[in-house]
């Protein structure tokens, strides 16, 4: 019975991919950290920004699941999925998505006024993801919009106001994550030309891609280097850019036009140590400002 319980729990976060949490929530924690200057963040801001970074991720994927799942089902490399393989069913996914949203909903009503006022726009994002793939080559920028949203979400948690230095900071973090995603969508690029769907790689190859991903981590570094020089950071602030540059060069050394057999360990290992990486040097400035 126990191991069923246990065999059942593993597959819900297998759907939504729970590990994967780690590109996000370091971000809105570290926008919470700097957005609070020369103080630390109200335990309970940032427990219901942790609770609303969760259930909203949480809500997200599964309906991404439930929504590709047809589209999975004809993907040998997404075939074994909870939902195409018949695991969880789709009505369990809805349920999922459903709750997850109503406890996202709750926890960001308990946030300043400015987070109950972007909710719409931040749910809009997520669900739209979801779709396109279906219509635009972009999809890669608003997935990154979606993540660049959450952790400006920490920011405005303890803000309460939208100004340059947070949106400098969504901007590096959706420029970031649409940069690695557009590199894990390469696995997929005949499977998507095939079958009508839309993604940078699928529009213009395997080499186009990978230099558009470069450049969109410029942009990333660029963006954080920029809020560096107009907000009040220490040494700790640069040591982490320049740690996370140095894995974002990493991660492109890699992968190759001729070699992609090392795409996971960039996409998941490398820009796992980037999220993490920022905010531990951030925590650091923080202890030591």
């Amino acid at each position: 019975m126990i191991r069923k319980i246990k065999a059942g729990i593993n597959e819900y976060f297998e759907l939504i991919k729970f590990e994967h949490t780690i590109f996000a929530l370091p971000f809105a924690l570290s926008g919470m950290l700097l957005a609070s200057l020369n103080k630390w963040p109200d335990i309970n801001i940032l427990i219901w920004v942790i609770l609303a970074m969760i259930s909203g991720r949480t809500g997200a994927m599964a309906l991404n699941r439930l929504i590709d799942a047809d589209i999975d089902k004809k993907n040998p490399r997404t075939a074994n999925r909870s939902i195409p393989s018949g695991r969880i069913t789709k009505l369990s996914a809805l349920i999922l998505v459903i709750s997850s949203f109503l406890i996202m909903t709750f926890a960001v009503w308990q946030l300043p006024l400015i987070c109950r006022q972007l909710f719409p726009v931040a749910i809009f994002i997520l669900v739209l993801y979801s779709y396109t793939k279906r219509f635009t080559n972009l999809s890669h920028l608003v997935l990154g919009a979606a993540l660049g949203a959450a952790a400006s979400g920490g920011w405005l948690a303890v803000s309460g106001r939208i100004d340059s230095p947070v949106i400098l900071w969504g901007v590096a973090v959706t420029f970031w994550v649409a940069g690695f995603d557009i590199v894990y969508a390469i696995q997929d690029i005949d499977f998507d030309r095939k079958n009508k769907l839309f993604s940078i790689p699928a529009w213009l190859g395997v080499k186009k891609s990978l230099l558009i991903s470069k450049l969109f981590h410029t942009v990333t570094v660029i963006s954080l280097l920029i809020l560096g020089i107009i907000y009040p950071v220490n040494y700790f602030y640069w040591a982490g850019i320049l740690f996370a540059t140095g894995m974002l060069i990493y991660e492109h050394s890699l992968i190759s036009e001729n070699d992609l057999s090392k795409i996971n360990v960039a996409f998941f290992n490398t820009n796992g140590y980037v999220s993490i990486g920022i905010f531990l040097f951030i925590l650091l400035d923080k202890i030591f400002r």
